[in-house]
């Protein structure tokens, strides 16, 4: 059976962790630019320094891939579940958060990956007081 860029992306991201970042270099090219909600960022080495940062403050992280689908030789869609831990939001506890990602590749490596997903369920709705608040509103407008 053959492997997909994206198959193969989704399996080396989902093994990357605090201790092994130096695996980021498999995945992306050197110009890559990353975009997602609340973050753009150019290059390889500012990607590294973000997932550095990333990886710091959470106690646990973890991706599952549900679906990845090589679009073009060159495009790929993926579909995935996060989860993960922060001492400051949600109390601890492990928070998951749906998304996905259209990625560009150049050869074997990724040069554009593109991430959506809702910043506010990721951030926002775990804070303290305003977590409380959007809570309040989710329900209000239901």
């Amino acid at each position: 059976m053959t492997c997909t860029a994206a198959e193969r992306f989704a399996e080396g991201f989902a093994a990357i962790g605090r201790d092994n970042l130096s695996k980021l270099t498999d995945l992306y090219h050197d110009d890559l630019v990353f975009t997602d909600p609340l973050h753009e960022i150019h290059g390889l080495a500012a990607m590294h320094a973000y997932c550095a940062n990333l990886y710091a403050n959470v106690s646990e992280t973890r991706f599952d891939f549900q679906h990845c689908q090589q679009l073009n030789e060159t495009d790929a869609v993926l579909r995935w579940t996060m989860t993960f831990r922060h001492p400051r939001l949600g109390g601890g506890k492990p928070i998951s958060l749906d998304g996905c990602s259209f990625l560009t590749f150049r050869g074997d490596k990724v040069c554009r990956h593109r991430d959506y997903f809702d910043a506010g369920a990721l951030l926002y709705e775990h804070l303290p007081v305003l977590g409380a608040i959007i809570g309040w509103l989710k329900g209000r407008l239901a």
